[in-house]
């Protein structure tokens, strides 16, 4: 009699609960199958020419690879879009001699999130990161790894606004 009792109360707890896993702590409601990730233009003054699409592809490989949405080229579930609003460079640490032993590279981007499925996390808000480097290095010989960097720091700002709920 214990042991059924005991058997019953373990069935009835594990079916009465619902927890979503994610390796990633993405809090993702099951209703959401589909994610939108529109074209980031660069309206920066500044920056090279690839910048937007590095920039809109990181995100979008964030969420393939860490949620198990699909994505589809409108009216997704979830939708993303915006601008890169700011790309500069800025000298930072002036030596005595008044040159910059640094310099620091900086991206701002302007991001609109809609959950169709849930308007209250909806959320329009600029993101900014930024990288330092070595005055005594060229930025085009820098430029790339910086950029990947602050992309990669930018995409889990946002991907954690938008599906981390803690």
């Amino acid at each position: 009699m214990k042991k059924s009792l005991i058997i019953l109360l373990l069935f009835a707890g594990f079916t009465s609960c619902k927890v979503n896993y994610s390796l990633s702590g993405a809090s993702i409601s099951p209703d959401v199958k589909t994610l939108t990730v529109k074209f980031f233009q660069k309206t920066a003054a500044l920056g090279p020419a690839s910048l937007s699409q590095t920039f809109t592809e990181a995100l979008k490989d964030k969420f393939i690879s860490q949620t198990n949405l699909s994505i589809v080229d409108r009216e997704g579930d979830l939708t993303f879009e915006g601008s890169i609003s700011n790309y500069t460079i800025q000298p930072l640490a002036i030596q005595a001699n008044e040159t910059a032993a640094k310099n620091r590279l900086s991206i701002t981007v302007n991001v609109k999130f809609t959950n169709i499925k849930d308007e209250k996390q909806n959320f329009e808000t600029g993101f900014t990161r930024y990288a330092d480097f070595e005055s005594s290095q060229n930025i085009s010989s820098v430029e790339d790894q910086l950029i990947k960097e602050i992309d990669d720091q930018l995409v889990d700002d946002i991907f954690n606004k938008a599906v981390i709920n803690w």
